[in-house]
């Protein structure tokens, strides 16, 4: 009778054989249906050879350990039985589904690789820390391809990451190769056509992205190869197939992949070393790789009419490149260990459970004689161990494993050997601030780049003192770079928004700062302010020559005519109103924000009503040497003086309001020029100040009207005709200050106000005091009574 071993060795299979179990590994196909095929066949000459040896197959205490690359959602139709499904490599399955019924009832699966939405996230977060928003897909046309597509397309925008494009490829098998040439040149160009140089590529394997890359030294294409970063997702392993290890593999030099979490564990790499498929405990595994890796056949498998090279067994792995095989351990490979042991520390839970003849399941306590090896997987859930390095293993409420990525370098030497290096790590249970870290000065990019980081954006970045502009018609991460308008600025690259500048600053000419204004007002230091006080300090000493000329002479004639106690009067209104416009230079205070308009309101309003009282006191002095006239009783000093006391005491009355109302205080205008800060006096009420101007004005209209109708009127010293030309020119005065006073800016406002007060006072003490100041000074024998009385006659 055939021994149970020489069965497993027909079908190619390991076999391990203990005192009261057997042990069985087959290698499956690619194809599910084959795959199915072929484990029927083994489990059918298994059966045979029990009936045989007149023993039987107990379905109740048969279990499988499936080992491959495939999810839940596409797996292998076994054959029905009882049993235990394990551990696909990037899941971790276990259950009683496979019944002989044929019914498929639902499997407990425990993923050993993390959930898929987690690498979306680090996809994410690679990109943005990077910056990449321009980025081109290739996917395989498959479900899980196309589920990848439906994912980044929902998350990506959300992050301001853009698509240059995306593409969908189909499956290349070896067969049709050059009919899928088409496809693949299509796709060459659209790749290294665009300004994209970051290229994500999902696919379960990498034999797609090979041909794509390999088609430059089939000289298949005229656009010239391109730098880019190609980005793997976790099922992507570099391997390269017997007709491709010829091929330059320094075109994916400096790529960047996603790795399920892997650690080196202790006693790997002799395990390797020691590794012999001709020892009599090897497997079919074994010598299935070991074929495919060295490109040899072992005796028994060597065809007679096609020489090949034999496998000896003492072939070194560590001497294969690092695309065929990597004495490292993968991701895959930890997870596999991960799953044994998780398994091991379920049994050992329940082998001391079964010491004790009891066992505590979902909170109860249970016979272990009731406890069916379906029930594994109530253990399994509530596993929590430290693996060999440390690392720990435990699944959360989604039977998945607590565990993260690893971020690999793909570095390619000129000798075409392959080494990975670990950047940085993606751990979704890590505090935020350790979710994603990365090691920049660890990458290796590819050459084209010169070791700089490269850039994948759509429009080159706008530089500090720029914002983003959208372009019609194209996706947000396209744009153009719009200059930052005056008092805007941004300090960053690729401002979304100018950022206005406090009040206090304005933007710089490059518009990617703020700088502090400059304190400004109308001072002493700079030559406006010397010159208007100046001429504000000369009229003010000419005027007290004048006054005291007049005093000197007080009792000659031409004083004495038209009221001399107004004349004092006006000299000094006007001489204070020469001094009043001192407090207008220097830098605004309190006490000076409300003397300003106040003072110079009441002091020109006194002014004002003198000019009057003059005007009016020549018209009731011709008017009542009428004979028989009433107007005697109205010509004296009292009549003066209250004209010029009720004309100020209304001007008083009103800015006295202005003062209890809302009055003058020191401010500062921060928009009137771009660069300064003008200190200023707020006026508080600007009402409150046009009213004063305005009373002002009336009184100077009434005066220039009453003044030019006396200007002929009869008289030895009549001073209507000089009030009028007076008058002219100080209504001339003010009308022209409104415009320009509401059009200058900072100082230069207060300058204008000044220039107005010197001028009117000006225009007042030239007029009506120069022709007598001539007379007395330079026509002194015009100045005598007996030259009045003979002129008179």
């Amino acid at each position: 009778m055939r021994p149970l071993t020489q069965i497993a060795q027909e079908h190619r299979l390991g076999c391990h054989q203990y005192a009261d179990d057997t042990q069985l590994y087959l290698l499956l196909g690619g194809q599910s249906d084959s795959s199915s095929g072929d484990l029927d066949l083994v489990l059918q000459a298994v059966s045979g050879w029990l009936r045989q040896s007149r023993l039987k197959l107990n379905p109740m205490k048969m279990e499988v350990l499936c080992l491959s690359w495939s999810g839940p959602g596409v797996g292998i139709p076994l054959p029905a039985f009882n049993g235990v499904l394990l551990v696909p490599a990037s899941e971790f399955t276990y259950g009683t589904g496979l019944e002989l019924n044929g019914k498929n009832e639902p499997h407990p699966f425990y993923s050993m690789v993390p959930n898929e939405s987690h690498q979306h996230m680090g996809f994410i977060q690679l990109l943005l820390h990077f910056r990449w928003t321009w980025v081109g897909v290739i996917a395989r046309d498959s479900i899980n391809g196309e589920n990848f597509v439906k994912t980044i397309v929902a998350k990506f925008p959300l992050s301001a990451i853009c698509f240059a494009f995306l593409q969908r490829v189909e499956e290349l098998n070896m067969s049709d190769i050059w009919d899928a040439m088409d496809q693949l040149l299509e796709l060459y160009n659209i790749a290294m056509k665009s300004r994209a140089n970051a290229l994500i590529f999902y696919d379960e394997n990498i034999l797609i992205l090979r041909w794509l890359l390999y088609l430059p030294e089939l000289q298949m294409v005229i656009v010239e190869p391109q730098g880019k970063v190609w980005i793997m997702t976790i099922e992507m392993e570099f391997t390269s197939l017997l007709y491709q290890r010829s091929w330059d593999k320094q075109v994916l030099h400096g790529a960047l992949s996603f790795s399920v979490h892997s650690n080196e564990v202790l006693g790997f790499q002799h395990f390797l070393q020691t590794k012999n498929p001709v020892l009599p405990k090897g497997d079919g595994f074994a010598k299935y790789f070991w074929e495919q890796a060295f490109a040899c056949s072992f005796p028994n498998q060597i065809s007679d009419n096609k020489p090949e090279k034999i496998c000896t067994g003492t072939e070194k792995l560590e001497n294969l490149p690092g695309d065929i095989f990597e004495m490292s351990m993968t991701g895959y490979s930890y997870n596999i260990y991960n799953a044994v042991y998780a398994v091991a520390h379920a049994l050992q839970a329940i082998q001391s459970y079964q010491s004790k003849h009891k066992a505590m399941v979902n909170g109860r306590r249970v016979n272990i004689q009731d406890f069916h090896s379906w029930q594994l997987h109530h253990v399994l859930r509530e596993i929590s161990f430290n693996n060999s390095v440390g690392d720990g293993i435990s699944f959360d409420e989604n039977r998945e494993l607590r565990a993260g990525f690893d971020i690999i370098n793909w570095v390619i030497f000129p000798n075409q050997s392959f080494h990975r290096v670990k950047i940085g790590k993606l751990d979704p249970w890590a505090p935020p601030v350790q979710l994603f870290t990365i090691h920049d000065e660890g990458i290796t990019w590819h050459q084209s780049f010169k070791q700089t980081l490269p850039r994948s954006v759509c429009t080159d970045s706008c530089p500090p003192g720029y914002s983003k502009r959208k372009e019609e018609g194209k996706t947000f991460c396209c744009y153009d770079c719009a200059l930052c308008p005056e008092g805007k600025f941004s300090s960053q690259k690729d401002t979304d928004d100018c950022y206005k500048c406090p009040d206090d600053q304005y933007s710089n000419k490059d518009r990617d700062a703020c700088i502090f204004k400059q304190k400004t007002f109308l001072s002493y230091g700079e030559p406006l302010g010397i010159s208007l006080a100046v001429l504000a300090i000369l009229f003010s000493m000419l005027t007290v020559v004048v006054l005291g000329t007049f005093l000197k002479h007080r009792d000659t004639p031409i004083v004495k005519a038209n009221n001399r106690n107004l004349t004092y009067t006006l000299l000094i209104s006007l001489l204070l109103c020469f001094l009043s416009a001192l407090l207008f230079i220097g830098q605004p205070g309190k006490v000076t924000c409300l003397l300003r308009q106040t003072a110079f309101g009441i002091i020109f309003s006194i002014a004002v009503s003198c000019v009057l009282a003059k005007t009016l006191m020549v018209i009731l002095a011709f008017m009542a040497t009428t004979p028989g006239s009433r107007m005697t009783k109205w010509v004296g000093k009292r009549m003066a003086t209250s004209i010029v006391l009720c004309c100020s005491l209304i001007q008083t009355g009103i800015c006295a309001v202005w003062l209890a109302t809302s009055s003058p205080f020191p401010d500062a205008d921060l928009s009137s020029v771009k660069e300064e800060m003008v200190l200023e006096c707020n006026e508080g009420s600007v009402v409150m100040f046009y009213c004063v101007l305005s009373y002002i004005g009336f009184l100077a209209l009434v005066n220039f009207a009453v003044a030019f109708f006396a200007r002929k009127l009869p008289d030895s010293f009549n001073e209507a005709k000089f009030i009028t030309f007076s008058m002219l020119l100080f209504c001339s005065v003010w009308l022209s200050f409104v415009p320009t006073y509401l059009s200058a800016k900072g100082k230069y406002m207060v300058a204008v106000e000044i220039f107005s007060i010197l001028a009117s006072g000006a225009g007042l003490l030239g007029f009506i005091f120069s022709p007598k100041c001539y007379i007395i000074a330079l026509r002194p024998q015009l100045n005598k009574r007996e030259q009045l009385i003979k002129r008179r006659q």
